[in-house]
């Protein structure tokens, strides 16, 4: 076959396979875990990549599973990727009563389209056809939630990383993998696709102000209020607000996840959760800096003691123009070129903005959803653009870059310039990894 036949042959076997696709998503969504606790989607995926015949690891990161052919071939190895946790939503009229973890992140679609592509792959025969290996992740806890859970992961060692695409790259999984793609759900109302988004990385954090307590009517005088404490340090960082650079797109939100104790006592232990987020790395470590700032002095202010449990959170989501073409190129055989748009900026985080500093990466949004992420109106209304459309252009797109020796996987690698090395990449991880007390 030719590329085009080839590209066809693919098309044609995931339209056939499409209610297994489809049902996979679908089981899925209703089945929510949050992460490092996805057992369900994990065996869901685990028995259709072994369906397929391919050799599965499992429990890659706790969850998780990585599926590789055993007859690979030499050349460039391409991963394609898809997510397997949900996020909290409580009010969302899916979210498991129990957890209130939902879909509402659009990860189940991600998983099937990767399932997708597997299937176009395997079952056309392309995977022997292509010069080069195709392998695929199923990834855990990419949502940054959970925090305690993930410190006892952590503590226990379980994980080193709160992150599941961190973890990976810490245990090896993208060593020998020379590019990596994977599509993300979004509301694009009237648009198919979206490529060449870039996103905001960020640093999270566990706060404790430590004060002391008294009774609150009787002697509060006697006390040290930590909730005090921590509302002058919130209003220190609002004070910062106007100094953060346009540029850096940055953004401070934190949480108290825990007040006091009881009414009738001074606080004495608040405890808060927070991410600073920006757009570079430097931009990040300034911005942490001013803030840590801020904490210190919410709880000097009145003679508190303060904690900040630095947790390294997500790098920016770089772009690699040239697969983003290729990609859009495929698209636009299949959908309507005029509903697909070029270039975004997201003031959110992605962990596959690690990957993207360490090798060439393609992380287009796919359309067919409706309210925005991590909302109770999130809702997947297009099932064929969702599920479908994604896995068929980036089997094409796979089918254009090892084709023909490879030529144009091997143009993208070449003209790569990583912005960290993997050592460089940990040593940073560790960086922002400690305690502060003051």
């Amino acid at each position: 076959m030719n590329k085009k036949e080839l590209k066809s042959k693919i098309c044609e076997m995931i339209e056939v396979n499409k209610a297994e696709i489809i049902e996979a998503g679908e089981r899925i969504y209703k089945h929510p875990e949050l992460g490092y606790k996805e057992e369900y989607a994990t065996q869901v995926m685990v028995e259709a990549f072994e369906n397929l015949g391919l050799s599965v690891d499992k429990n890659i990161a706790v969850t998780g599973c990585r599926a590789r052919s055993e007859n690979e071939k030499a050349g460039p190895r391409i991963a394609v990727l898809g997510e397997l946790d949900a996020i909290l939503c409580k009010e969302h009229v899916d979210a498991d009563p129990a957890t209130g973890a939902i879909h509402a992140c659009g990860h189940n679609i991600q998983a099937a389209a990767m399932l997708g592509v597997a299937i176009g792959l395997v079952k056309s025969g392309a995977l022997e056809l292509l010069d080069g290996a195709v392998e695929f992740m199923a990834v855990p806890a990419e949502e940054f939630v959970e925090l305690e859970f993930r410190d006892q992961l952590r503590r226990a060692d379980k994980i080193r990383y709160f992150g599941g695409k961190q973890e990976l790259i810490y245990k090896g999984y993208f060593d020998d993998v020379d590019i990596s793609m994977m599509v993300h759900a979004l509301n694009l109302p009237g648009k198919t696709f979206l490529t060449g988004g870039k996103g905001n990385g960020f640093i999270g954090k566990k706060v404790n102000f430590i004060g002391k307590e008294a009774h609150a009517g009787s002697a509060p005088q006697d006390g040290i209020n930590a909730l005090n404490a921590a509302m002058l340090a919130l209003n220190n960082i609002h004070a910062q607000r106007e100094t953060f650079p346009e540029a850096e797109r940055i953004r401070v939100h934190p949480i108290i996840t825990k007040g006091g104790d009881i009414v009738n006592v001074v606080p004495a232990d608040v405890r808060m959760e927070l991410y600073v987020r920006g757009r570079t790395i430097p931009g990040i470590v300034t911005a942490n800096e001013k803030v840590n700032r801020s904490l210190i002095a919410g709880a000097m202010a009145i003679g508190a003691e303060v904690e900040i449990e630095e947790i390294p959170g997500y790098m920016p989501l770089l772009t690699v123009p040239a697969l983003d073409k290729i990609f859009e190129s495929n698209a636009g055989v299949l959908v309507d070129p005029d509903t697909i748009i070029s270039g975004g900026d997201f003031t959110g985080s992605f962990d596959f903005g690690d990957v993207s500093h360490l090798i060439p990466t393609l992380h287009p949004f796919v359309g067919g959803v409706e309210g925005a992420l991590h909302t109770r109106e999130f809702a997947n209304m297009d099932p064929d653009l969702t599920y479908i459309t994604p896995a068929k252009v980036m089997a094409m797109t796979i089918v254009d870059l090892l084709f023909d020796g490879a030529e144009k996987a091997r143009e993208v690698i070449a003209d790569f310039k990583p912005v960290m090395t993997k050592e460089e990449y940990l040593a940073y991880m560790e960086s922002v990894t400690g305690t502060i007390k003051a």
